[in-house]
């Protein structure tokens, strides 16, 4: 039996869930969708866990799907598919999520971010949307994205795929915090106290305040951006773009210079 990729732990009523595939850069293999989505369950059922915490191994926080899985797989058998009941359990869980980021987010790593309540990164970190780059779209990231960033660098990033850094994460509303290194867990310890100061109750009816959207809209909104999502992933164009990527070399639509 493979080794867990997520592993699971609590204590003092914080829940940590802790990203584990450190050779793939967290990547979103169908393993590590269903190991961190039964964690989120686990957490989410335990009425000792008072606050839950994303964490990880390794140097990069998440680098968003798979894709060596997603190479050659048609519509139907896309991993992406099953990616919004990750972010729709984050961002519904009754229980305050906090991000906790030792280093960089991609792509659907960073729609984990945005899902969370708090995220706090290093300032080393970096971060990008580099779905475009391959010939995809952020489609089902956008539906927890979109709601946090500023539009203007919406626009931008999304469309250009570059990269940026912490500091300009939190300026555009992504993460909460950029701070060293060394003080990246006291800071997240600082946020999961004053989390746990709240009623349970009262935290839950808040979060639903804030998301402003019943759980079945986001549900209706998530089945369109994964049909979208799965259709370009499985399409020509991004094909290629996964191809060139594995091969280290630039897409076919790359004008010579």
């Amino acid at each position: 039996m493979a080794d867990e990729l997520v592993h699971y732990s609590v204590a003092n009523g914080v829940a940590t869930i802790t990203l584990d595939s450190p050779h793939n850069r967290n990547a979103l293999s169908a393993q590590l969708r269903r190991e961190l989505s039964a964690g989120l369950d686990r957490a989410r059922a335990d009425s000792e866990v008072r606050v839950v915490v994303l964490d990880h191994t390794g140097p990069v926080f998440c680098a968003g799907m798979d894709l060596k899985e997603a190479r050659g797989s048609g519509a139907q058998d896309q991993g992406v598919n099953e990616f919004p009941q990750i972010l729709e359990q984050i961002w519904t869980s009754p229980k305050p999520v906090v991000a906790k980021l030792a280093g960089p987010a991609r792509a659907g790593g960073i729609g984990m971010v945005a899902a969370a309540d708090i995220a706090v990164a290093v300032t080393e970190a970096t971060f990008a949307f580099t779905e475009v780059r391959i010939g995809v779209v952020p489609a089902v990231i956008s539906i927890t994205v979109l709601p946090r960033l500023h539009p203007r660098a919406a626009h931008e990033l999304f469309l250009t795929g570059d990269t940026f850094d912490a500091a300009r994460a939190e300026r555009i509303g992504l993460i909460n915090a950029a701070v060293s290194a060394d003080e990246l867990d006291a800071e997240v310890e600082r946020y999961v106290r004053a989390l746990a100061h709240g009623g349970p109750n009262a935290l839950a009816t808040t979060k639903e305040l804030l998301s402003g959207a019943d759980a079945e809209g986001m549900r209706a909104r998530f089945a369109e951006m994964t049909g979208l999502s799965a259709k370009m992933f499985a399409g020509e164009e991004a094909q290629e773009g996964i191809t060139a990527f594995a091969e280290k070399r630039k897409p076919n639509w790359i004008p010579e210079a």
